[in-house]
């Protein structure tokens, strides 16, 4: 009778070992990005719903507007880094520049906001770029060094 039994041994006797290499490389490489996929998509989602939650679409219809296109970007962005993070290191660049753009957007956009809403962009703006700093050095760290 054969001995079909395999020993605990390394897999470095496996006849495919290069192949089975290279396929975890290219399944686990570039997905450090995508930790940040899951809060960068719900912050999508809450700033495009900010208006209707926080109950300022009469008080400032641009603003609605306004929060409701940001809102989708960041959930594009999102989806982005889902689908293919080794693609969107750079725009984690992007995600800062629209949060930046979300702490100054009630005085440009809007009419003589309220706390709340001034308030409620500044929290969606540093949210998001906190997160497009994560994602940039996250990005920088892994890298290929030249």
């Amino acid at each position: 009778m054969a001995n079909v039994s395999h020993g605990r041994g390394d897999i470095t006797t496996h006849p495919d070992v290069s192949e089975m290499r290279a396929r975890y490389a290219r399944v686990v490489g570039g997905r450090d990005v995508a930790l940040v996929d899951g809060p960068v998509f719900l912050l999508g989602l809450y700033c495009a719903a900010s208006p209707w939650i926080l109950h300022y679409t009469t008080s400032q219809p641009p603003l609605v507007v306004h929060n409701l296109i940001m809102g989708i970007a960041l959930g594009l962005l999102a989806l982005g880094f889902t689908a293919a993070p080794a693609r969107m290191y750079g725009l984690s660049w992007a995600m800062c520049a629209l949060g930046v753009w979300m702490v100054v957007s009630p005085w440009i956009v809007g009419s003589r906001p309220d706390a709340g809403v001034v308030a409620n962009n500044v929290v969606i703006g540093a949210l998001a770029v906190i997160l497009g700093l994560m994602c940039a050095a996250t990005a920088a760290k892994s890298a290929p060094r030249a």
